[in-house]
């Protein structure tokens, strides 16, 4: 007996969470979120992990006092790791129609996603936006400064945006048993 409750509690709360599902355009139609308001109601997640390195360098060549010639070299490296399923929000559209999302508090720190222009179904995702062209690697700025992006230790390419999806069937159900009639 024990068991079998066990198994319909468990059933229970299984259906009864949701599913994380691309974000569509299909699902943004289905739903209505055409206006930043209904977006802003909206949880988003990441499906992949992002890597994002920043480098600084600055070289100097001074001479000191007593006339000895000095060259240094600094290096200074920041890693902006965002793993797969983190939490997002949205802040905004962009100008072609992309999605912008924050991960955390900071003027400019947001991470824009779009449609794949060679993709011509009705149900397009929305795929992490980067310059994949750049010089030296792909590139994005994210806050104040440039970052490169890592292709080694993530998926970025691939990582699109998720939301929870749940279905929720409610059904009535009433019973009555009929005494019939006497004449």
């Amino acid at each position: 007996m024990k068991k079998l409750l066990f198994l319909f509690a468990t059933t229970t709360l299984l259906f009864s969470c949701g599913v994380k599902v691309p974000y569509t355009t299909q699902i943004r139609d289905e739903f209505s979120l055409d206006t930043e308001e209904k977006m802003r109601q909206v949880q988003f997640f990441t499906s992949h992990t992002i890597i994002l390195d920043q480098i600084k360098k600055s070289d100097a060549q001074n001479t000191t006092q007593n006339g000895t010639l000095v060259s240094s070299s600094n290096s200074e490296k920041e890693t902006i790791i965002i793993p797969a399923g983190t939490k997002c929000v949205f802040e905004s559209y962009g100008s072609k129609g992309e999605i912008k999302v924050r991960f955390e508090l900071g003027e400019n720190k947001v991470i824009s996603f779009n449609t794949k222009p060679e993709n011509t179904s009705s149900n397009k995702r929305f795929y992490f936006e980067a310059d994949w062209n750049a010089q030296g690697g792909p590139k994005m700025k994210y806050g104040e400064n440039d970052y490169k992006i890592d292709l080694l230790r993530g998926s970025p390419r691939t990582s699109h945006l998720l939301v929870v999806k749940k279905r929720l069937e409610k059904s009535k159900r009433k019973e009555r048993v009929v005494k019939g009639l006497k004449i």
